[in-house]
């Protein structure tokens, strides 16, 4: 079945049309131009398949350079007709619906290694070129007296019909023959040129072995080299050549000619100089891009012993507001004047500004006293970014968050480098943004670790890692054992058992609280009805409680009423037997819309607990139009009670919050029970039940049945 018009087959041939009107014109190729698109077709396949491969490779653009030398496509204007053809339309067709920042980056890649295998192919013909000159100059040189006119006429054939320039001189340098291609490079008549001396051609650019190869080749001591060298025209242009110069030997093998042949790369060169610097730079702002800042900072990393660096990450605080109520040509427009004013904040040596990406900038101070330097240029940064940016009449302000990071070279990798000072930039980011701050190794290592468990936490619960405590709930007044809290635990492969104020904050901020939070309930209820069940049914251990904690998260989740119904019906555990916690702060300005759930579950018969009560600065009185039953006390207001006499303001401020929980008909659990001093003037005060380690610590749900039964026999 024929691919679609529409479709990625059928843009891709639009794209080789395209492609093979532009080249065809400067083609030497005997094909039609339909031919030259079914030519065309399998290399634009090949440019497409390497813009969106998961990993770039230069290699297919080098081999298209190489076939459109193969398809006598040598001109150098089909070079930059293809170029501007593949800079144009690639990503347009062949693009879909990728990152377009990555596709035009890719693309320039693509066209700067098209350039280098058009160049390599290129060379390589015009080396056999050249073999087949210096071969023909030989003969014409060496051959019998009878053969001569014949072979001097081979040898002007190929001398004057060469696409490249040619041109003999002796050994003392004098030019003794141009042909018209080398005519044509110069700008200059073969008189001209004939006046000319070999070491006279000297340029400012040339290598350092130029000359001394060519001592070497007139010294009879080098048959030939080969290097790129540039010469000055007339008119003071600047002449860029591939050039190859041989030794020609007369019939005794003494030297006697030498044979230059230059092939003009100027365009191919100042083209080349275009593409690298496009790979290399930003194209809205003109600041160099990741690619080369990272070159700058290897090179920094790999300055020796002495040397420095200093890395100054800034990222701009709400930007996105910017772009979503201003549109995106406003933030770019607010981009570029970030750009050149950073730009005027690192003009010393050894300094450097690039973009990264998105609202992502950096700069770089490299020397022996970056610990100094570095923290000027970040001052200079935060300053430079003091006064407001003009944006379509509007004056918009402009803060950011900077993450640097100084030290010796050699000790760390770019990579690394550049994640602390991202983790840094982040770190000034959560202290309220508009400011600095330097690394920390070891916050560096708690944000590694922390972004470790992030990236785990999805396959965790597949796996099985997490397991559930319980600590039990005691009665105050006869000691016995009414129920248990369930606290989940992490058994991480790496880092062992890891309590929940390690992974839950991550949890949440993934949405895994969800599926977690569904999981601990389900076996939660299920341990509690294998405790009523294990030795006789309720009557044996009494009516044990199980509670179970919620997030902030789950509270929103549409589904939390019908998942604790459906739970609760398939272990058949009745509600009454179910309690579930949430924290006071959650509740704070609660709209209805919130606690509808949390009613309709209260209507069922579910307890519901009002967790770490006395931290949330609530206003008493909202505790009339919470669904809640139970009140569990902070810890922090019973810590005074480990110790006799107890402080009389802690004792009075429980007994008034004790007193106010059962005029609203609320039971006053309390956690953090340690001691017995504690747990007795708790009991005085009217607390109905308590948790802590004065009881037991969280442990397996064996000990706590054991706990119940030993209750419950006396």
């Amino acid at each position: 079945m024929s691919a679609e018009p529409d479709g990625p087959e059928g843009r891709l041939r639009r794209f080789a049309t395209i492609w093979s009107r532009a080249v065809f014109p400067v083609t030497s190729t005997s094909s039609t131009r339909p031919e030259f698109e079914a030519l065309l077709l399998p290399l634009a396949r090949l440019l497409s398949e390497a813009l969106r491969a998961r990993s770039f490779d230069a290699g297919a653009g080098r081999a298209v350079g190489a076939a459109l030398v193969r398809a006598h496509c040598t001109d150098p204007e089909a070079l930059s007709r293809t170029l501007d053809c593949v800079d144009a339309y690639l990503v347009l067709y062949c693009g879909e619906d990728g990152d377009r920042e990555d596709l035009r980056a890719r693309s320039a890649r693509l066209q700067h290694a098209m350039a280098a295998g058009f160049a390599q192919a290129l060379r390589e013909r015009t080396l056999a070129e050249q073999e087949a000159i210096a071969q023909a100059a030989l003969e014409a040189q060496g051959v019998v007296a009878q053969a001569l006119h014949a072979t001097e006429a081979r040898f002007r054939a190929v001398f004057e019909g060469a696409a490249i320039g040619i041109g003999i001189a002796d050994l003392e340098g004098n030019v003794l023959q141009v042909n018209g291609a080398l005519r044509r490079m110069f700008g200059l008549s073969e008189q001209a040129l004939r006046g000319r001396k070999v070491k006279e051609w000297v340029h400012p650019d040339d290598a350092p072995q130029t000359w001394r190869l060519y001592q070497e080749l007139v010294s009879g001591e080098r048959e030939h080299y080969h290097l790129e060298k540039a010469f000055y025209r007339p008119d003071g242009t600047v002449l860029w050549t591939n050039l190859t110069v041989s030794l020609l030997r007369d019939a005794d093998g003494d030297p006697q000619y030498q044979l230059a042949l230059m092939e003009d790369t100027t365009e191919r060169r100042l083209l080349n100089l275009r593409l690298r610097y496009e790979a290399t730079h930003d194209a809205l702002t003109g600041l160099p891009n990741r690619t080369f800042f990272f070159e700058r900072l290897e090179k920094a990393l790999n300055a020796g012993e002495g040397q420095r660096f200093g890395l100054c990450y800034l990222d701009l605080d709400g930007f996105k507001t910017v772009n979503d109520s201003l549109g995106h040509a406003a933030g770019d427009r607010m981009l570029v004047e970030v750009a050149d004013r950073l730009q005027a904040c690192a003009t010393a040596s050894g300094e450097m500004v690039a973009r990264l990406g998105g609202d992502e900038f950096v700069a770089l101070t490299t020397g022996p006293d970056t610990e100094r330097t570095v923290d000027e240029l970040a001052a200079r940064i935060m300053n430079a970014l003091l006064a407001p940016i003009s944006v379509d009449g509007r004056e918009l302000t402009v803060r950011g968050s900077i993450g640097i990071v100084e030290g010796p070279a050699g000790e760390r990798s770019a990579a690394e480098v550049l994640r602390s000072a991202d983790i840094t930039m982040y770190r000034a980011k959560s202290a309220g943004g508009n400011r600095f701050e330097l690394a920390d190794p070891e916050a560096d290592a708690r944000a590694i670790t922390r972004h470790g468990l992030t990236t785990a936490l999805p396959t965790a619960l597949d796996r099985g890692e997490f397991f559930i405590e319980y600590q039990p709930l005691v009665h105050l007044g006869d000691g016995s054992v009414r129920g248990a809290e369930a606290l989940v635990r992490w058994l991480h492969p790496q880092h062992g058992v890891l309590s929940p104020d390690r992974f839950i904050p991550l949890a949440e901020h993934t949405g895994l609280i969800v599926p977690l939070g569904r999981w601990v309930l389900e076996q939660s209820v299920r341990q509690a009805r294998a405790w009523r069940e294990r030795h006789g049914g309720a009557e044996a251990l009494g009516p044990l409680r199980i509670n179970v904690n919620l997030s902030p998260c789950q509270l929103t989740h549409p589904g939390l009423v019908q998942d604790t119904v459906d739970i609760l019906e398939r272990t058949g555990v009745e509600p009454n037997a179910l309690c579930l916690e949430v924290t006071e702060s959650a509740l704070i300005g609660a709209d209805d819309d919130l606690l509808k759930p949390l009613r309709r579950l209260a209507e069922m018969g579910v307890d519901i607990a009002l967790d770490d009560f006395g931290t949330g600065y609530s206003n008493l009185a909202n505790l009339r139009r919470l669904p809640v039953s139970i009140l569990k006390l902070d810890r922090s207001f019973t810590q005074s009670m480990q110790q006799f006499p107890a402080d009389p303001v802690d004792l009075k401020i429980v007994e008034g919050i004790v007193s106010l929980a059962h005029s609203l008909d609320l039971a006053v659990t309390v956690e953090g029970v340690e001691t017995g001093a504690q747990a007795e003037q708790l009991r005085i005060l009217g607390c109905d039940t308590a948790q802590g380690w004065y009881y037991a610590r969280p442990g397996p749900p064996e000990r706590l049945h054991d706990l119940a039964l030993v209750d419950a026999t006396g």
